[in-house]
């Protein structure tokens, strides 16, 4: 007899609650340093938070925020500014730890 497994599609929308959680999310997304995994992130959390809503709060159109960080967006850094307010996160820097 053969087990069969039912499983169910991860979604981090599930689990991007709080402020705390969204910036812990967007923090490991820029440290990798791949802007495709920063803009999947943006996306992932204006889901989470709404795109509508995200997009009002950035002071962009709904269908600009889509093309701000869909796949394969380089968004400027002006928008990208935006987008993080309206998630309610800033941009930090600090020194890349040596190898």
């Amino acid at each position: 007899m053969i087990m069969v497994s039912k499983t169910t599609p991860w979604d981090a929308t599930d689990y991007l609650k709080t402020d705390d959680d969204i910036a812990e999310y967007l923090a490991a997304a820029f440290e990798t340093g791949d802007i495709g995994d920063v803009t999947h992130a943006l996306a992932t959390i204006a889901r989470a938070r709404g795109m509508t809503e995200t997009a009002k709060s950035a002071g962009l159109a709904r269908g600009s925020l889509y093309k701000a960080i869909g796949e394969g967006a380089n968004p400027t850094l002006s928008t990208l500014l935006s987008v993080l307010s309206a998630m309610n996160v800033t941009l930090s820097a600090k020194p890349k730890l040596a190898a």
